[in-house]
């Protein structure tokens, strides 16, 4: 039920609506057809939107509600599986700007979240704000050593407006959920989720220096990608203290040229150092728009990017970035039966999805692309299509793949910005593969074993202990383990599957303990028969839960 405290502000969302032409969404919520009466009553929208496009008459509505629309319309452009083309690109342009909070306000936010006189924090704070956005604004700022910086302040009393909008969107996205004839398709509960969460996550500005700082450990050199300098002494929940940067948009053309800075290299090296946040170090920019990736212009001969705004990173399932390493790799290499398999063996899929349907969808979609030269391919629409066709055979997507979706189509926008002719495939090949050599390398495998010899010594003493107690539940109360399965063979395969898993366990657990024993107390022996014995145990293990179909 929607609460009655949000339903003046449903009525003021349906006004806007119907003000911007929008006709069709007040429809989807039989309760606020009725206004459509009053329409002349309503007044106008500051421009004429009578011929404009649906998206940018949304766009406009958005905008004209505030602020926390504005997130919700920028998270929706990122679910292009779900909502048209041509309104996730209007959506896409969304600014989230608003007018500037006190600076004297922003004073007293920091001193009473550092517990300081700013005068003893800052030789220097600036009360004009150099931008200011719906959750946060910045300054500009010297500290005492002389080094400059900018300071992130959260704007006053934004948490109890977050909670009350956030509430009239849920209310929206149950009358859409119930009303909209494609609200399945749509998911607007899920939306709304995705909105709460990233609300949740930008409110926290400790946070936010946590991700910068792991972002700037892991591309430490600088080379490719510079990111500012956490100062953690001048940091805290509602304030963020970093080392101010200049550069150039990564979207002015002209002036990256006035720099004289190689373009093409530049764009090349947008799409390696995207490829390494994702598959090398499985954390990456979630919101590389141009207004957050700016260009050193003091590099011209060896151009690199700078990241700002930390607020939205994304990470991966271990499972889930290999299977999504390895279905680039197929796509690369039109291997469409491998992505299919790949789809169903990750789990995105049922296991009863008929392969060689999902294969014939597959390259229906693609086949197209590769008759027009790779330089003019686009990876990002190749992949939001896949996304889309295997929608049809339940593919169940997570909000991390969403993400990287969003950013992919970034990236990509701002490599073909700077170099119109890049070949997206033949700079992703080799960085992807390499990375999956270096990733997955026997020896790479062999030190993460090693690793996890104390968790595994810790547990061996427990595995006969579990294991018996395994097989006595599996005598006892097979009927209940296995209640919901719904025919006797599948009974079968998964009693097999647990036997095979239990033994190969037991077998390589022992196999490895031994291995390890031999190795530290009877070096004598060399290093070649617990080596052996090593791998033996780990494919023992890796047979006992290789998922078969």
């Amino acid at each position: 039920m929607t609460s009655l405290a949000v339903v003046p502000r449903l009525l003021r969302v349906a006004v806007v609506l119907l003000r911007y032409r929008l006709d069709e969404l007040v429809d989807a919520a039989h309760l606020f057809r009725p206004l459509k009466l009053v329409r002349p009553l309503l007044g106008r929208p500051a421009v004429d939107v009578r011929n404009l496009p649906r998206g940018a008459r949304l766009r406009l509505a958005l905008t004209a509600l505030g602020p926390i629309f504005v997130k919700a319309g920028q998270v929706l452009s990122t679910r292009r599986d779900l909502v048209p083309g041509d309104i996730a690109d209007e959506l896409a342009l969304l600014q989230d700007q608003v007018p500037p909070f006190p600076g004297g306000e922003a004073r007293a936010i920091v001193e009473r979240e550092l517990k300081a006189p700013i005068g003893s924090l800052y030789a220097y704070f600036d009360e004009t704000p150099l931008a200011s956005a719906s959750i946060a604004q910045v300054h500009a700022a010297t500290l005492p050593d002389g080094h400059a910086v900018v300071v992130k302040v959260l704007r006053p009393g934004i948490d109890a407006q977050i909670a009350r909008d956030v509430k009239l969107l849920q209310s929206l996205g149950a009358l859409a959920n119930r009303w909209h004839p494609n609200a399945d398709k749509i998911r607007p509960l899920d939306v709304v989720a995705e909105v709460e969460k990233m609300l949740e996550n930008e409110l926290d500005l400790q946070r936010e220096g946590a991700s910068a700082s792991l972002l700037r450990r892991n591309f430490a050199s600088g080379v490719d990608l510079y990111v500012p300098e956490v100062y953690w002494d001048l940091t805290a929940q509602r304030v963020l203290t970093l080392e101010r940067v200049h550069g150039i948009s990564s979207d002015d053309v002209a002036a990256i040229d006035a720099a004289g800075i190689d373009r093409k290299a530049l764009a090349a090296k947008g799409v390696r150092v995207f490829y390494e946040q994702v598959f090398r170090d499985n954390f990456f920019h979630a919101d590389a728009h141009p207004g957050n990736i700016w260009v050193d212009a003091t590099r011209p001969t060896e151009p690199r990017f700078i990241a700002l705004d930390f607020g939205i990173m994304g990470s991966l399932p271990e499972a889930d970035q290999y299977w999504l390493a390895q279905n680039f790799i197929a796509l690369f290499e039109r291997d469409y039966a491998r992505i299919a398999k790949l789809h169903v063996d990750a789990g995105w899929m049922p296991s009863t999805v008929r392969l060689d349907e999902l294969e014939a969808a597959v390259r229906t979609v693609c086949e197209p692309y590769f008759t027009r030269p790779l330089s003019q391919i686009s990876l990002a629409e190749l992949v939001v299509k896949l996304f889309q066709t295997a929608r049809r055979f339940e593919l169940t997507l997570q909000p991390q793949l969403i993400l990287l979706q969003k950013t992919l189509l970034n990236i990509e926008g701002v490599g073909r910005m700077l170099d119109p002719e890049i070949d997206i495939w033949a700079v992703a090949h080799p960085v992807l593969k390499r990375i999956l050599r270096e990733r997955y390398s026997p020896l790479r495998t062999l030190r993460e074993v090693r690793r996890r010899l104390p968790e595994w010594f810790h547990l061996a003493p427990q595995l006969p202990e579990l294991v018996r107690d395994s097989l006595e539940r599996i005598a006892q109360g097979e009927h209940r383990l296995l209640a919901d399965v719904d025919t006797l063979s599948h009974q079968r395969h998964l009693m097999r599957r647990l036997l095979r898993m239990i033994a190969c366990s037991a077998f390589g657990a022992t196999l490895i303990l031994c291995a390890t024993l031999l190795w530290a107390l009877a070096p004598q022996h060399g290093f070649w028969l617990p080596a052996g014995m090593g791998v033996a145990g780990v494919a023992a293990f890796a047979f006992g839960w290789w998922r078969r179909s």
